[in-house]
């Protein structure tokens, strides 16, 4: 939980302004929602980016009131979009936030799809941050399993291209009743260093890929770029983008 501090400030955009493309179908802004930065980005109706990617840096203090109105920061610089997809770092049934260990505390019980439609006019669907980065990465086939190295650790899991809800890998206990986010996210790798902050992870993949019998796993977040040991064959890092190009799959009725 980070320490409450006087004013909350989002931090300067990556760009001036968003250059679009013109796209024919629904047009979706994907929100992706982080401990450290905020991002967004316009998707056409194949998923594919109608626009550049936007960030701003998560607020100090990351209430959801505060991490809104950082984001508008970004949405008015992207106009034109009829349908809104948010990625959320935690758990998140029927658009309501139940935890956000790496954000704030206020988030708990909070409404984000309510909140979202009310400030943006526009409909709106939210997941868990892991869930639209593995619908921007998987194939569709076989045992997938995308895991993002981030401020926090998040985890989703795809049988032929099917989400099964609820993982919170992250908080799982797993070795000597430390959770994985306890031993691979950032304040980890800060305190245990790089060296040994990869030994872990060399180890987690090896478990996940033993726990869930994965064809392959997706790598993604942030601190993907700390990794310097040879990855398994069916092991892929994937660009920062795909925790946005994902949102298209949350309108897939």
């Amino acid at each position: 939980m980070k320490t409450p501090a006087k004013t909350p400030t989002t931090g300067a955009l990556k760009a001036p302004g968003a250059t679009q493309k013109k796209t024919r179908g629904p047009v979706t802004l994907a929100i992706d929602i982080g401990g450290s930065g905020l991002k967004a980005m316009l998707l056409d109706a194949a998923g594919k980016p109608a626009s550049e990617r936007l960030r701003v840096v998560t607020p100090t203090v990351p209430t959801p009131a505060a991490v809104l109105k950082a984001l508008d920061t970004i949405v008015k610089q992207l106009p034109g979009f009829d349908r809104i997809s948010i990625g959320f770092p935690g758990v998140i049934k029927k658009g309501i936030a139940y935890l956000a260990v790496n954000l704030h505390p206020r988030w708990a019980g909070f409404n984000l799809q309510q909140a979202a439609e009310k400030r943006w006019k526009k409909p709106t669907r939210v997941a868990n941050d892991a869930a639209v980065q593995g619908y921007g990465a998987i194939k569709g086939h076989g045992v997938e399993f995308t895991l993002t190295l981030g401020t926090g650790i998040g985890g989703s899991l795809f049988t032929d291209g099917k989400l099964c809800p609820g993982l919170e890998i992250g908080h799982h206990p797993w070795k000597r009743d430390r959770t994985y986010e306890q031993l691979l996210g950032r304040k980890a790798l800060d305190k245990l260093g790089k060296k040994h902050w990869n030994k872990l992870l060399l180890q987690a993949l090896v478990q996940i890929e033993k726990l869930f019998n994965c064809d392959h796993i997706y790598i993604g977040g942030g601190n993907t770029k700390k990794i310097n040991f040879k990855l398994p064959e069916n092991v892929t890092i994937v660009p920062n983008e795909v925790g946005l190009l994902g949102g298209v799959a949350l309108w897939r009725d």
